[in-house]
């Protein structure tokens, strides 16, 4: 289990980018989903060791590793947002060079290591490619490869699917998937799609703050009924962002499909009521700032936070 408790950073201006972070993550699949900036990337390389907070906790399995991030190193693997690979080298070269920068060896050497490794995200085809010469779903399974290395307790994902096809997207969930079954995966993203996926739960933060905890099918069901769906003029949308809580607008067939929350059921002429997604409830998190809202256990929602 990984911990944190009041996590607070701080950097000079003063800019506060964690306001207090509470968060307990289990074994298996979790999701930070949040805008850019909102502090998902400091939180990341907080938990990475890259980063000191400037005062709060964080423990996986009881040991506290703010004070002794030695302890972590062992049992982490880590694939930021922004992975500097050489392009001249070869896949299994470049693997080969980061196992060794993070003194990883294997039972049968390191050279049977990195194969393994390639073939297990699906690159042992491409192991003699230079590293320009692979997609960007294929640089990800690499740096997911690297990050497999020493079968580590907790792998921090940091955006991994910004950037790619959906063909490339949806391998990557997989791969992700599959990884997780076994540890302890923390994402971290912007892209509600990848939330939607692969995270039985998630947390959903904002200006440094945990908005809300909860899963995919909780954060629906909240606002089960209470979403309605209708074409409108380019001056009717504009009245509606005014008078309305507009989920999402966009064109569909030259038009404006909008989507609006009305608990109250009270709807322009045309609206019909639909099934929420999980972007209807996220965005509406997302629409004011609020108080943060916690929903740590199994069977609470989101449902006092976006039915206001």
């Amino acid at each position: 289990m990984l911990s944190l408790r009041n996590l607070v950073k701080v950097y000079p201006g003063p800019v506060s980018a964690l306001r207090g972070v509470d968060l307990d993550v289990p074994r298996g699949m979790f999701g930070l989903l949040g805008p850019n900036g909102a502090g998902k990337s400091t939180l990341m390389k907080i938990l990475a060791g890259l980063l000191e907070p400037t005062s709060g906790e964080v423990t996986l399995d009881g040991v506290d590793i703010v004070r002794h991030p030695e302890a972590l190193r062992p049992h982490l693997g880590y694939l930021p947002q922004e992975f500097g690979f050489y392009p001249y080298l070869t896949g299994e070269a470049m693997l080969t060079y980061l196992l060794k920068l993070k003194g990883v060896t294997g039972p049968k050497g390191l050279k049977t290591l990195c194969a393994e490794l390639l073939e297990r995200v699906n690159l042992g085809f491409a192991a003699k490619r230079k590293v320009k010469e692979y997609s960007g779903g294929m640089r990800q399974r690499l740096g997911i490869a690297q990050a497999l290395a020493g079968d580590p307790k907790l792998i921090i994902v940091d955006e991994p699917t910004a950037g790619l096809d959906p063909e490339e997207r949806l391998r990557f969930y997989r791969l992700l998937a599959e990884v997780a079954s076994e540890r302890t995966v923390l994402l971290s993203t912007h892209i509600v799609e990848d939330v939607a996926m692969l995270c039985p739960r998630f947390a959903v933060i904002r200006q440094g703050r945990v908005m809300a905890i909860t899963s995919p099918t909780e954060a629906k069901a909240a606002i089960q009924g209470t979403i309605f769906e209708g074409t409108a003029s380019a001056a009717e949308l504009a009245d509606l962002q005014r008078t309305r809580r507009v989920t999402q607008a966009v064109l569909f067939e030259g038009r404006n499909r909008v989507r609006i929350h009305a608990p109250e059921g009270d709807v322009p002429a045309g609206f019909e009521r639909v099934a929420p997604t999980l972007e209807d409830a996220y965005l509406l998190l997302m629409k004011e700032p609020r108080e943060p809202v916690v929903a740590p256990a199994p069977g609470t929602d989101v449902a006092r936070e976006v039915s206001r």
